[in-house]
């Protein structure tokens, strides 16, 4: 999977980056607005995310499409999962429940296993510290505190 420009897509985009864009109060805003311009062209996502991005922006703003909006503008991959994928999703719910593990973080990692992606743009320092991604490999976490 390649960006518009040529690159290969190799960060996952997690919830929070992409909804703390809607507010300058959010707290991660100002570290995403400043990884933006970097990241956008190389980020891949997935459904799951993006609904949960539009559920927290309406509930602080009130434009839930905004997220959805934002990414088809920046040509950022929004990926679903087939039944194989949702599978695995709820393998790796059962794997790390005592973290715990939604769905949206569980469909980034079966995307991660799929394109052999191990960053990850996210604010969930607990979880992803924790999921493996491909290989054992441990993820990198962007912004890198």
């Amino acid at each position: 999977m390649t960006s518009r420009g040529g690159s290969r897509r190799d960060v996952l985009l997690d919830t929070a980056p992409l909804a703390s864009v809607f507010s300058a109060r959010d707290q991660w805003h100002k570290q995403s607005a400043e990884l933006w311009p970097q990241l956008i062209d190389r980020c891949v996502t997935t459904e799951a995310v993006v609904t949960e991005a539009c559920y927290f922006v309406s509930r602080a703003m009130g434009r839930a499409h905004a997220p959805l909006d934002f990414l088809l503008a920046a040509g950022v991959p929004i990926v679903g999962l087939d039944v194989a994928g949702q599978r695995r999703a709820a393998s790796l719910m059962a794997r790390y429940h005592r973290l715990p593990m939604d769905y949206a973080d569980a469909s980034l990692v079966v995307l991660a296993e799929a394109l052999d992606i191990d960053q990850i743009f996210t604010a969930d320092r607990r979880g992803f510290s924790k999921y493996q991604p491909p290989r054992g490999k441990r993820f990198r976490l962007l912004p890198e505190l």
